[in-house]
């Protein structure tokens, strides 16, 4: 894997191709944004959502956290990252699209599924613990069927957690009234690691299937 240096060799190949390709992309990017799409995504260093969808600049506004989560609608003090992110693409760039994108190996999930990091001191786990346990309710009859360990149990975990999101967004007034008129339309989806599938799912079936 590269080092911070040697990613300064690919900034000069960026300036030199796709800086200089895409020269008028960049001047209209300069007076401002407008895309369609708001994806919310893992941390994870292996799901890029610009490149698994192929987009050029400017055609996502990204979010990316530990396992993708959206907490739900909240007023109380603090510093709520996703919450400000998610209400600038809604009602200032007036995005038409949000999509909850999970993954294969998430690592937020696993934890969720395993609770190993509950009870650790913040700094040591415990800034991840009190992320990932809004997934604590619907944990539950997962780790009951499946287990805690194991892919099976994994991916449920990962799949639910985009269900759980997306239920968390449509807590928002914004979310509620833009998709009641039609405004804003919720997507999850999954991109499987192990395969490079992506996964959209039918929220009437509640089933994931591949895109």
């Amino acid at each position: 894997m590269k080092t911070f240096d040697e990613m300064i060799d690919g900034y000069g190949r960026f300036r030199e191709t796709d800086w200089q390709h895409q020269r008028e992309r960049w001047e209209e990017l300069r007076e401002g944004q407008s895309p369609q799409v708001m994806v919310i995504s893992c941390s994870d260093s292996r799901v890029d959502p610009a490149q698994i969808f192929d987009v050029a600049p400017g055609e996502l506004f990204v979010v990316r956290n530990v396992a993708a989560l959206v907490p739900p609608f909240e007023t109380t003090p603090g510093r709520h990252g996703v919450s400000a992110a998610l209400e600038f693409a809604v009602q200032f760039l007036k995005v038409k699209e949000v999509v909850v994108m999970g993954h294969g190996m998430c690592g937020g999930c696993q934890a969720a599924l395993t609770q190993d990091l509950h009870g650790n001191d913040l700094g040591a786990g415990g800034f991840v613990a009190h992320w990932i346990d809004m997934l604590d309710e619907t944990r539950e009859p997962i780790a009951e069927k499946f287990g805690t360990a194991g892919r099976e149990a994994e991916r449920a975990m990962e799949l639910a957690a985009v269900k759980v999101s997306l239920a968390n967004l449509r807590t928002f007034p914004c979310v509620q009234e833009k998709e009641a008129s039609g405004e804003l339309k919720l997507r999850g989806a999954y991109f499987a690691i192990s395969d490079g599938v992506l996964h959209l799912l039918d929220e009437e079936s509640g089933e994931f299937r591949p895109a």
